[in-house]
């Protein structure tokens, strides 16, 4: 049996694909839905288009496909810290992923204080906000949402002009 070799233990694994990480987010979430019911990968889809569509790049991307994926327990930041993915991509999904507790503030401070992470959060945010999403929820929680959002985009400066990638 061949040892490894002092440079080939070090080389790290090559990096995941964006096709690796959408399979991996959507093997994740199987089985989980959103609010109205939908199956939670159309959401991550649809974020990743919409990061896409404004610009951003492969790690954006990637982070689009699992920003929620710690939050909702789906993958553990255990995983996420050894996950074969750029540094960049993994603070991005690790400045979206809300801690328990959490003011909305400080989780707009974070989000601001991370290169990339506000497109990603202005894509998941224009997706939340979506009409035809919610219209088929009560209007108590449409209420509620449709605030909680314009709140988080007020908070990130998304309203106010010029997005910054």
């Amino acid at each position: 049996m061949t040892q490894p070799t002092a440079a080939s233990a070090s080389t790290p694994p090559p990096l995941l694909t964006l096709d690796e990480v959408e399979a991996l987010a959507r093997a994740a979430h199987e089985g989980q839905t959103d609010k109205a019911g939908r199956p939670y990968a159309g959401h991550l889809a649809a974020v990743a288009a919409g990061v896409r569509a404004r610009g951003g790049d492969a790690e954006q991307i990637a982070a689009a496909w699992l920003h929620d994926a710690v939050e909702d327990d789906a993958l553990t930041r255990e995983w996420l810290a050894a996950a074969a993915l750029t540094p960049r991509t993994k603070a991005i999904v690790d400045a979206l992923t809300k801690r328990a507790g959490e003011e909305p503030a400080a989780y707009a401070r974070r989000i601001l204080a991370t290169p990339g992470a506000r497109l990603v959060k202005e894509a998941d945010l224009a997706h939340n906000a979506a009409p035809e999403r919610l219209a088929v929820l009560d209007e108590p929680t449409r209420t509620r949402l449709t605030e909680k959002y314009a709140g988080m985009r007020a908070l990130l400066g998304l309203d106010q002009g010029a997005v910054q990638a």
